[in-house]
């Protein structure tokens, strides 16, 4: 069976250059990480005071999740284009739409 690996033709300093912005994606995805859960904790909290949930912090949380998902895309090697701060950010039609409900089942 062939190996189904490619190699690559990128020399050792695009590598070391993609290495370093690699490091920086996974500095940011601890700090997306960090807001994901404060906003989360803040979002039921809201929920439990309010009994309903903040609209625009849900849509923020989307975003954040959709932003950690390509930096971790980025950083496994399974994209190519570089995410936020490196590229521009998406817009909110890029993003997988958040449920119309929410439901607690």
């Amino acid at each position: 069976m062939a190996d189904p690996t490619i190699p690559t033709e990128a020399g050792r300093g695009d590598i070391l250059k993609r290495l370093l912005i690699t490091i920086a994606c996974l500095i940011f995805l601890k700090v997306v990480r960090l807001l994901v859960q404060l906003a989360a904790v803040f979002q039921f909290l809201f929920l439990l005071a309010a009994k309903r949930h903040s609209e625009p912090l849900r849509r923020f949380c989307n975003a954040l999740s959709g932003y950690g998902y390509r930096l971790m895309r980025y950083a496994t090697l399974n994209d190519n284009e570089r995410p936020f701060p490196f590229s521009r950010f998406p817009d909110d039609g890029e993003w997988e739409k958040p449920a119309q409900r929410v439901t607690f089942k």
